[in-house]
């Protein structure tokens, strides 16, 4: 391997707390965030007196228009640092799409650069009571006044524009979905901090879900959640000294490419060709390629983008992942047979595939623990508009 990223293989995470998942708040979202950052700090073996550098991507992602408050919809690192009253030397938040990959890097450039010794990163994530994409808009302005009256409004219903184009150009059907979703589910259904932990479906539940805006049910969907993930992350060398076997930062590569449109509705070609450039960024910056990543955590906030996302990738030809995805052979670390995905856990963003990547490259996954686990990539959002990262077991340059 022969990575063009300069910091690869030198930077590693070290250690990571979950919460709790729940439907709605039981622990108020910011001293949820406490406890779990304190717990990942415990878990690497250090002390808040370790920790030097504090980031996070605080994006709330409801469409309703819903006002924010820091430490309740929403928790910035500046929050966090507040509240536990330290000061560090490196404070910083990612803003836009794809927050664990946008925080993640920053992470990772501050301690290659020696801005911090130790970072904490988390995401907290918020779900607000009544309909998360309601519509509170009484006049359309800008680009939204050529599609919100017709109803074409939030991220469920943009999605399902480049999905249906994508069964109707490479005969994809709705059953070649539910193998996705019913394995995203069983895998789910085995991990105690999901949402559906022991709460599998089957292909009939599927099929018979309600309609959020075709071709997408409501299970096609990761269900809105209230929850924090937490990881810590130190220099190679720090991570020696540290209890658990860490994990290595390899490349990584963001996607910003608006629609050709220009109000924000992507098609398929503006999705996969996004995505494309995304893939072919990351994969020169790590130095290696798909078929030398064995935990591949595809991200499924919306089922479609697994599709787009192997396929723009380089898992398989453009049309093939409906099929692909039911290959007997496909790879065991696909979201949906080991860490769930989003579909199997909530609405996490990208900690899920982060978290699954993290514990099978660290051996931590006690009875999902794959047999070969030595490179991995965990991706967030669609291909064309988040990010990816990829992380080995071992140091690389």
């Amino acid at each position: 391997m022969s990575a063009r990223f300069e910091a690869a293989g030198r930077v590693a995470i070290v250690g990571y707390a979950h919460s709790a998942i729940t439907r709605s708040e039981e622990v108020g979202l910011g001293p949820l965030t406490m406890r779990t950052t304190l717990e990942a700090i415990a878990d690497a073996g250090l002390t808040l007196e370790d920790i030097d550098g504090f980031t996070t991507g605080a994006l709330f992602p409801s469409s309703g228009g819903r006002p924010l408050t820091d430490g309740v919809q929403i928790v910035t690192a500046d929050w966090l640092v507040e509240q536990f009253r330290v000061q560090p030397r490196w404070l910083c938040g990612f803003q836009g799409v794809g927050q664990i990959c946008g925080a993640l890097i920053l992470a990772t450039n501050a301690i290659a650069s020696g801005s911090a010794d130790y970072v904490v990163m988390h995401r907290a994530m918020h779900n607000p009571p009544g309909r998360y994409h309601s519509n509170p808009m009484t006049e359309a302005e800008g680009a939204a006044q050529w599609v919100a009256p017709h109803g074409f409004w939030g991220p469920p219903v943009h999605m399902a524009l480049p999905y249906m184009e994508y069964m109707q150009r490479y005969g994809a059907t709705r059953e070649d979905m539910a193998a996705v979703v019913v394995e995203a589910r069983q895998a789910g259904a085995k991990l105690p901090w999901s949402h559906w932990y022991d709460k599998p479906i089957t292909v009939d539940d599927y099929m018979n879900a309600r309609m959020i805006a075709d071709p997408m049910s409501i299970l096609d969907c990761d269900i809105p959640v209230n929850g924090v993930g937490s990881f810590v992350l130190t220099s190679a060398e720090r991570a020696k000294d540290l209890p658990h076997k860490p994990v290595y930062v390899a490349g990584y590569a963001q996607g910003r490419s608006g629609p050709a449109n220009g109000v924000d509705m992507w098609s398929l070609d503006d999705m996969m060709a996004g995505g494309l450039e995304v893939a072919r960024l990351l994969w020169e910056s790590a130095g290696f390629g798909p078929d030398d990543v064995d935990v591949p955590q595809i991200y499924d906030g919306f089922s479609p983008f697994l599709y787009f996302w192997l396929e723009a990738l380089g898992y398989c030809g453009f049309g093939e992942a409906h099929q692909y995805v039911k290959d007997p052979g496909i790879s065991p670390g696909l979201p949906f047979k080991t860490g769930g995905g989003a579909v199997g856990n909530g609405r996490m963003h990208g900690v899920p595939q982060m978290l699954e990547a993290y514990l099978q490259l660290s051996q931590r996954a006690g009875e999902r623990q794959l047999a070969s686990a030595e490179v991995a990539i965990a991706c967030q959002a669609g291909p064309n508009i988040g990010g990816v990262v990829a992380y080995t077991a071992e140091p690389t340059t």
